[in-house]
């Protein structure tokens, strides 16, 4: 079965600049892949190529099996967008959008938006601007499923939403897109429920994809333990070659590992140990894996 999305050795820069640096991933059918990454880190660069808006210097990437850059409009009607803030006309009603887009998209499925607002609790009564950020951000997805699409791209949707909106905004993505199985790539750099939401995961530092796994293996993989804090030197200096990430914490190093086997066990309790080693949550390993000099781990995006 071919990939729904893939990107191939991609390099961009701008002004000289690298901005991605051999990006190589895919997202299956039916898979929700997290693109994650910090400000800046590329992501936004790599969607825009993929929708075929911008051109790489090199490499290639393709969607529902056809290349980015000679996309048909039969293809692009398969295919679902959501942006950062998601513009609308503000004066506009909601049931006044749903008629705008029922009027310039022929796929659009007005009854299925209709219900999808319902089930949210978005009054069609309402005026753009009277929703919150949060609302606007759901009646944005609310659209783009209503073609019924078999990809879904996101652009860091809730960017710029508190805490209670994001959830919301997730809460309204599990709703919808757990009855559709469809294939989704979002771009985020807020972690917070994004494992609740994702299969996979790909963390995208300095232009270089430096994580790509499933979010089960990912708690498989990596471990964190407190040791005590004269030995932070031994593990900076490859003590421990699983080592991620060592950090000075007010009881001691607090590290970061990968794929720790039975010997290296054995060698972090020789080093002096001071908790069993726990599995760190998607933010700690992001924090981890995008902090300087932080060596890239068994990317799996070119397989």
């Amino acid at each position: 079965m071919n990939d729904a999305i893939l990107f191939e050795g991609v390099e961009r820069s701008f002004g000289g600049a690298p901005v991605l640096r051999g990006l190589s991933l895919r997202v299956r059918p039916g898979e929700i892949y997290a693109l994650l990454g910090r400000n800046g880190a590329g992501k936004t660069t790599a969607l825009s190529i993929l929708l075929g808006f911008l051109t790489p210097n090199e490499g290639q990437s393709s969607i529902l099996g056809e290349p980015s850059a000679e996309l048909r409009p039969a293809t692009r009607e398969r295919i679902g967008l959501v942006l950062e803030g998601a513009p609308m006309y503000a004066w506009m009603r909601v049931d006044g959008v749903l008629d705008f887009e029922a009027g310039t998209r022929a796929g659009f499925d007005r009854a299925y938006a209709v219900d999808a607002l319902a089930r949210l609790g978005i009054a069609r009564s309402k005026r753009v601007l009277q929703l919150s950020r949060g609302q606007r951000a759901q009646l944005a997805l609310v659209l783009a499923m209503a073609g019924h699409p078999e990809v879904l791209v996101l652009d860091d949707p809730a960017m710029g939403l508190d805490v209670v909106m994001r959830r919301e905004f997730l809460e309204a993505m599990i709703d919808l897109l757990g009855r559709e199985g469809r294939s989704v790539l979002f771009s985020s750099h807020v972690l917070p429920d994004v494992e609740r939401v994702a299969d996979r995961v790909g963390i995208l530092h300095q232009g270089r994809l430096v994580l790509d796994a499933p979010v089960d293996e990912l708690k498989r993989r990596f471990r964190k333990v407190l040791v005590r804090g004269a030995v932070a030197e031994d593990l900076r200096s490859g003590a421990l070659p699983s080592l991620v990430r060592a950090r000075p914490v007010r009881e001691g190093v607090e590290a970061t590992l990968c794929d720790l086997d039975e010997r290296q066990q054995l060698a972090l309790r020789e080093l002096g140990a001071l908790s069993e080693p726990l599995v760190p949550t998607l933010e700690e390993l992001f924090v981890d894996l995008t902090a300087e000099r932080a060596p890239a781990v068994g990317t799996e995006g070119g397989r």
